[in-house]
């Protein structure tokens, strides 16, 4: 009898014990409010080098079938409060799309969905998934390569995403990354980054979306440059 109430006593301190650190170790502060808000409109040159905006271009956009979350600052807060979605032409007849996400939330109910998920929503298939790094001046830059097809359409896509300060482009390390700054109270905000190319080679494709990179990276301001670099 008395040991069944020791039981009883320590299940109940075991309860009451992990109500109180979920409590503590809760996230509350958005990263995003730590710094100053940018416009991404702003931010991201519609000219630069022999890159030229092309008005009618219209890459694909990200498809979230939970757009929203209820949580207590946040009455209504969408996966994705920015989106720039654009073409560019380098003068030689090569079109590059580009497109750039920001969401301020970035937990387990409200996470940036990755290229993969949006393009097969649009009824692509998708192949040829890789990993890859981009050499940025002396910054080694993480990045996935695929390939979306849809009847005639064959697209090769390159594409990063960060999670707060970290270039996170896997489910696993999303979650550690998220896990990371949960435990340091805070909800990290993050990014999809994607370009994209239609009518070339997959070889081609790259090689023109990574020179498309490096000359966009060398026309956006250094301040302004860790929002698309993170911490790499």
């Amino acid at each position: 009898m008395k040991s069944r109430r020791i039981g009883v006593v320590l299940a109940a301190v075991a309860i009451v014990g992990t109500a109180v650190a979920a409590e503590v170790f809760t996230p509350r502060k958005l990263m995003a409010r730590t710094a100053a808000s940018q416009s991404l409109e702003t931010v991201i040159p519609k000219q630069f080098g022999n890159w030229k905006l092309v008005p009618e271009i219209s890459p694909v956009k990200p498809v979230d079938p939970e757009a929203f979350v209820q949580a207590p600052e946040i009455a209504a807060a969408k996966v994705y409060s920015q989106e720039v979605a654009r073409g560019y032409t380098d003068g030689e007849g090569h079109i590059v799309m580009f497109l750039v996400a920001y969401g301020p939330v970035q937990n387990y109910k409200l996470k940036a969905h990755r290229p993969e998920i949006c393009y097969t929503a649009n009824g692509f298939r998708i192949s040829e998934k890789t990993s890859s790094t981009l050499n940025y001046t002396d910054t080694s830059l993480k990045i996935t390569r695929l390939v979306a097809e849809r009847e005639s359409r064959y697209e090769p896509i390159t594409y990063w995403m960060k999670v707060g300060n970290d270039i996170s482009n896997g489910v696993v390390d999303n979650q550690l990354s998220r896990l990371k700054y949960g435990l340091q109270g805070l909800i990290p905000d993050g990014a999809l980054i994607r370009v994209s190319t239609i009518g070339l080679s997959k070889d081609a494709s790259f090689q023109l979306q990574d020179k498309f990179i490096k000359d966009l990276f060398a026309a956006i301001p250094a301040q302004d440059r860790k929002f698309f670099l993170g911490n790499s």
